[in-house]
């Protein structure tokens, strides 16, 4: 049995809390047709005018960087954001827009931060991800890597890692190690499994959140901020006063 059932409470729906506040999403999928987000620009122009709308001041798109299925690069992806920007622009989009990358944590990386050829947001900041079958052999020495070269490692979504629902103290010593966390937003809603939804709300009551983000690929990725924002997690994460969106602004 996980830890996190004990700690379950069925969801209670409360008056919509305003997330505005946050100011910066920083983890979405919004370069036209990379990898599994965004297809097109018009898709892309559509999804930012609802960040817009939802009362976010800046997005940084984070498309994947997995070396055997979506083989971006830097310039790839610093090339693909100047074409949203423009595009933007003439759409009257009034949102401040940059790029880093999700890296999917393998040999291919360590490449990349051996050669300093990491794309970085705020200071320093490198979101990674990981396998979901199970812990990688390397995670460690990858983050060692990472930090000695003075980068700023956060975690994507740890709650969807499943090999990690009934060893939760994994999670909290890369906290103890200066891994910041990011949670996904719709994963407070129960939209990828109960479990996930349950990890999610553990990390809340333990203070572990840095960072909330949409890890939007499609509009149903932002169909669930109406409903998260009901959430007594999402209301009770806000009130944290340790969330970092805004410092990224």
């Amino acid at each position: 049995m996980s830890i996190f059932t004990k700690l379950f409470r069925k969801n209670k729906v409360l008056e919509p809390i305003d997330l505005s506040p946050l100011k910066v999403d920083m983890h979405s999928h919004l370069i036209p047709g990379i990898d599994d987000g965004s297809p097109d620009m018009r898709t892309t122009l559509d999804l930012l005018r609802r960040f817009e709308k939802a009362g976010y001041k800046k997005v940084i798109t984070t498309p994947h960087i997995m070396s055997d299925y979506y083989r971006n690069t830097s310039a790839i992806i610093r090339s693909g954001i100047e074409r949203v920007k423009e595009h933007a622009a003439k759409a009257g989009i009034n949102l401040e827009l940059d790029a880093a990358a999700e890296y999917y944590l393998d040999e291919h990386f360590d490449k990349l931060i051996e050669a300093e050829d990491v794309l970085t947001f705020g200071n320093k900041n490198v979101l990674f991800e990981l396998p979901f079958m199970a812990e990688p052999d390397m995670l460690k020495s990858t983050l060692f890597k990472l930090q000695m070269a003075g980068y700023r490692p956060i975690l994507a979504h740890p709650e969807r890692y499943p090999y990690w629902h009934k060893e939760p103290q994994k999670i909290r010593d890369l906290a103890d190690r200066d891994i910041l966390l990011q949670v996904n937003i719709g994963s407070f809603t129960g939209t990828y499994s109960p479990g996930v939804q349950k990890a999610a709300e553990w990390l809340v009551k333990e203070n572990l959140v840095d960072f909330i983000s949409t890890d939007c690929h499609h509009h149903g990725h932002l169909d669930l901020l109406d409903q998260a924002r009901r959430l007594p997690s999402i209301h009770d994460v806000m009130a944290s006063g340790k969330l970092k969106n805004c410092i990224l602004l």
